[in-house]
């Protein structure tokens, strides 16, 4: 049986550098780092900083290099495709369980001062197998933030919604059939292959009320979900069926990171209706389909998506009287995705590339006479990238994208063309210490996020990590609605 495949001012200045220069003497020190739209933006809409993604095919899926004994759940430091995606039957390791324990303290540093998190949370998974054909995976996470008991800070719907939470991880069946695979059950599926950005990645929904800001396996909900595989040579065909779907979590107006949408003209207040989620019908399925192909080192693949969008739209109502005011409620758009990604070790580098054509979706309009206060706008999102492996054990990894709005309304916040770039630059000093510095900004606009931090690996199982995030920007920007939203952090992690 195959595994499946994964396809400011000088108070923020001087902490930052502040923190910059503690990354640089990691390697003498003996502390180092580690940390529907919503609201219109100028970038594609969803993003997360790559830590440890590998520098080609070869790294990520090569037979030869063991596994990374200490890596976490979910690590992308895995070396091997059993050591990543769980052994094969009958090399199941001595126990089946596995997980961590973490710790995070956050203090947003920009006016008004406040702590933003003091977050306890704990995942437990297993997987082990039932037959020769079957085997199984569950996983459930807990988080708890003190914050809430600690402050005042949040408004109380906040606090219901993000104080303690359970969670449903990875819970499914494996079944193989020859040249078919079948996972059943709660899932990742994983299409996408840029480094720390989701562009093809359409399926997954997100927990985003932390922003973009959360590691990469912490950020992805699964879905429930029936996944058919079919492997031949160097040609993989993968068929799936979403009953009952997962959604993008935004969170509860006055959250930290809550996407608001455009403000309303003087004279009226802004109120939000709860989230309107579609109803578990058949007509609210989602269903996909994606094929790749392995040709001379080159890896390439096509897919098709129909989906209720995970990402939610703010639909508007204008209330006149008595109390008026702009009345917002988050919903779902029925859209169509067709997409493309493609990846090649060049020896030098690895290029990799990705391309998604999305129909139907809506976006916000700064009109005011317009009835529900959003237009709907296809988009074609373009993003290429090259990742080096350079001398002394660091790492450079460069990206360009760019959004392209077919039919463009000029009411949106957002241009015909958004283009953007990422920078990624990761330094290990010996196998404790590591630096890393992750920079997102828009080409056409004042639009940024800044996000340096430092790891120190002190134990076998434990790790600390200390760093900082930076916004900056217009108030509806991507990063500059969250201009006063600037912390620095620090996280614990024991992993087992």
């Amino acid at each position: 049986m195959k595994n499946f495949r994964h396809g400011g001012g000088a108070a923020r200045q001087n902490l930052l550098a502040a923190v910059l220069g503690a990354a640089m003497l990691a390697g003498g020190a003996s502390a180092a780092l580690g940390a529907g739209p919503a609201a219109p933006s100028s970038l594609p809409d969803l993003w997360v900083a790559a830590a440890d993604a590998p520098a080609s095919k070869d790294a990520l899926f090569g037979d030869a290099a063991p596994a990374a004994k200490d890596a976490p759940p979910g690590d992308s430091t895995s070396a091997s495709k059993d050591a990543l995606f769980g052994t094969g039957l009958g090399l199941a390791p001595k126990s089946p369980w596995r997980g961590y324990v973490r710790g995070e303290l956050a203090r947003t540093y920009a006016s008004p001062s406040h702590w933003s998190k003091m977050l306890v949370s704990s995942e437990l998974d297993a997987e082990g197998a039932i037959s020769a054909n079957v085997k199984y995976h569950l996983g459930a996470r807990f988080d708890y933030d003190f914050v809430y008991d600690a402050t005042d800070f949040y408004p109380p719907d906040v606090k219901r919604d993000q104080r303690a939470n359970f969670l449903v991880r990875e819970n499914y069946l494996d079944v193989g059939a020859g040249d078919w695979d079948y996972r059943l059950g709660r899932q990742q599926i994983v299409w996408g292959e840029m480094v720390g950005l989701f562009f093809a990645d359409v399926v997954s929904a997100k927990d985003l009320r932390e922003f973009i800001l959360p590691d990469f396996d912490q950020m992805r909900i699964p879905q429930w979900a029936a996944r058919a595989e079919y492997f031949k040579g160097d040609f993989h065909l993968e068929a799936i069926w979403i009953p009952v779907a997962s959604y993008d979590d935004i969170g509860k107006p006055g959250a930290e990171f809550f996407p608001a949408p455009p403000p309303p003209p003087p004279g009226f207040a802004t109120r939000y209706d709860n989230e309107q989620f579609p109803d578990r019908s058949l007509a609210h399925t989602n269903a996909g389909l994606r094929l790749s192909y392995l040709k001379d080192g080159w890896d390439m693949s096509g897919f098709y998506y129909h989906s209720m969008d995970a990402q939610p739209t703010f639909y508007r109502t204008v209330v006149t009287g008595p109390d008026p005011a702009w009345v917002y409620q988050a919903q779902h758009d029925r859209i169509d995705q067709v997409g493309g990604t493609l990846s090649k070790d060049l020896g030098f580098s690895v290029l990799k590339a990705e391309a998604v054509y999305t129909h139907g979706r809506s976006f916000n309009t700064l009109d005011p006479t317009n009835a529900d206060g959003v237009v709907r706008q296809n988009t074609l999102d373009v993003i290429g990238g090259l990742d080096f492996t350079l001398p002394a054990d660091t790492r450079l990894n460069i990206q360009i994208f760019n959004r392209t709005y077919f039919d463009h309304d000029p009411n949106i916040v957002q241009k015909q063309n958004e283009p953007g770039t990422t920078l990624l630059l990761n330094h290990k000093f010996g196998d404790n210490f590591e630096a890393e510095m992750l920079w997102v900004t828009s080409l056409i606009r004042n639009d940024w996020m800044l996000r340096p931090r430092v790891t120190w690996r002190f134990r076998r199982d434990w790790q600390w990590r200390l760093g900082v995030d930076v916004f900056d920007g217009p108030p509806l920007g991507l990063f500059g609605q969250y201009n006063d939203r600037d912390r620095v952090y620090s996280e614990v992690r024991y992993s087992f």
